[in-house]
C-alpha cells in the first residue's frame, strides 16, 4: 500500500477541502472544521478521558510529555477504538496531505487539558529548527473537547509565520510574552483546529474554574521519528481491529511479526 491508496480507502478525494480552505491553510497556517465531533461522541470522548486520567494517576501522560499545570495523556490509540477517528477523518487527512504531501504518517495522538489557573505557554513552533515556505514536515489538529474561550486557555497564534523561515526566539525577546499579531484560536467544542505545527502558537492561561480539554493528533513527514514509536506501542489488539488504511497511516506491522 502507499498513502494515496490508504488515504483513498479513508474516504480522502481531491475535493474533500474546499479551494477557500486550502488557500487559508496555506495563508494563515491555520484551519477550523467545525461539526467534526457530535455531541454523542463529546461527551463519549470526555468521559473516556477522565477515566484514563483517573486510572493512569502519576503515570498519565509518561509514554511523550508531563507539563506542570495540565493533564496529559498519551497513547490514545491503544486506549480506545473511540480514538480511531482522529488518525482517519477524511477531513483531517485531507488537510494533512495538503500540508505535507503524500508521504505522512501519525506522528502522535495525545490529550492536554488546561488546569484552572494553569496551561500559559511561550509561542513555539513544534519544529525546532526553521524550515523554508511550503517545505513543511509536521501539522497538527487540535479536537475542541470544549469551547475554546478567551477565559479558559484557547490556543493563541500568530498567522502566517509558518511562512516566515523564523522561530520565536529568533525575534522575540521573551517568547512568554503577547505577540502584537497573536490571535486567539476560539471556537466550539466539537470543532477541529488544523494548524501547521511550525505555525507559532501556545496555550494561555485557564481563567476559569474548570479544564479546558483537547486531543492533539499529529501528523508528520514519514522520514521523521514519531513522538511516539507507533509500532513499539501497538497492541496485538488494537493492530487486529485497524483497517489496513489505518494501519499504514500509523506505519505498523503485526507486533513480533
Amino acid at each position: 500500500m502507499d498513502m494515496e491508496t490508504a488515504l483513498r480507502d479513508l474516504g480522502v478525494a481531491d475535493d474533500t477541502l474546499t479551494a477557500a480552505e486550502r488557500e487559508q491553510l496555506d495563508r494563515d497556517g491555520f484551519l477550523p472544521l467545525e461539526g467534526i465531533i457530535s455531541a454523542e461522541q463529546l461527551a463519549a470522548f470526555n468521559a473516556r478521558l477522565a477515566e484514563l486520567t483517573a486510572a493512569e494517576g502519576g503515570q498519565a501522560g509518561v509514554e511523550v510529555h508531563q507539563e506542570r499545570g495540565t493533564d496529559r495523556l498519551a497513547d490514545l490509540v491503544n486506549k480506545d477504538p473511540m480514538f480511531e477517528v482522529c488518525f482517519s477523518h477524511p477531513r483531517v487527512l485531507a488537510a494533512m496531505r495538503h500540508v505535507l504531501g503524500a508521504s505522512f504518517r501519525l506522528y502522535s495522538l495525545n490529550a492536554r487539558s488546561a488546569l484552572p489557573g494553569q496551561g500559559h505557554q511561550g509561542l513555539h513552533a513544534d519544529y525546532g529548527v526553521p524550515v523554508t515556505a511550503g517545505e513543511y514536515l509536521v501539522c497538527n489538529s487540535i479536537w475542541l473537547l470544549d469551547d475554546f474561550t478567551a477565559e479558559n486557555g484557547a490556543t493563541r497564534i500568530v498567522p502566517g509565520t509558518h511562512r516566515s523561515g523564523k522561530l520565536p526566539g529568533d525575534v522575540m525577546p521573551d517568547p512568554t510574552a503577547a505577540h502584537p499579531d497573536e490571535v486567539l484560536l476560539l471556537a466550539p467544542a466539537g470543532t477541529v483546529v488544523i494548524f501547521n505545527s511550525h505555525l507559532w502558537h501556545g496555550g494561555t492561561q485557564n481563567r476559569t474554574d474548570r479544564p479546558r480539554r483537547a486531543m492533539h493528533s499529529c501528523f508528520a513527514s514519514r522520514e521523521l521519528p514519531q513522538q511516539l514509536d507507533q509500532q513499539a506501542y501497538i497492541r496485538v489488539n488494537t493492530f487486529a481491529r485497524l483497517s489496513p488504511a489505518q494501519r499504514y497511516a500509523l506505519d505498523v506491522a503485526m507486533p513480533g511479526a
